[in-house]
């Protein structure tokens, strides 16, 4: 079982507390395969929501699948525990936003898409359902009169 870190990085315009938004949040990964190396060419997600059984009854995951190459059941699952929102005293650093524990798959890409939700930095004002697809978002916060953006995002991995 290895542990790996899904690091944040973005610059921030006058906003904080970027964070995946509710059980339902979908992390879009490209997952390789520990056994053979395959990395298949669609991306998944996993959620909090879902948990699969293991074999064996090891406890469970977010995911369990078998590897269409060598036929390995491999399993990730989200430490609910490590979910971190990206403030503004990160801005354009990483930062680890979730870990995802891993039994025979590691993730390799992540795509973030919508979902996530943010705070004005001075006002408090909410932005809930942003969507990074498009690796930036703009927006205007009334309350405080200002605009307010996400811009560059990018990520890695790394081992915990």
């Amino acid at each position: 079982m290895v542990k790996i870190g899904l690091q944040f990085k973005a610059t921030l315009e006058n906003i904080t507390n970027v964070r995946p938004e509710g059980e339902d949040f979908r992390w879009f990964l490209k997952l390789k395969c520990a056994n053979c190396g395959e990395i298949p060419e669609k991306w998944q997600y996993i959620n909090l929501m879902d948990s699969v059984p293991l074999k064996g009854g090891r406890g469970s995951a977010s995911m369990v699948q078998k590897c269409k190459l060598c036929a390995r059941e491999n399993s990730i699952d989200i430490m609910r525990d490590t979910i971190t929102p990206y403030n503004a005293e990160d801005s354009e650093r990483f930062k680890t936003m979730v870990q995802f524990e891993c039994r025979g798959l590691e993730p390799v890409d992540f795509q973030p898409q919508a979902g996530f939700a943010a705070e004005g930095a001075e006002s408090g004002t909410k932005f809930p359902e942003i969507t990074l697809l498009e690796k930036d978002w703009t927006d205007y916060d009334e309350k405080a009169s200002e605009s307010v953006g996400i811009y560059e995002v990018t990520h890695q991995f790394i081992k915990c």
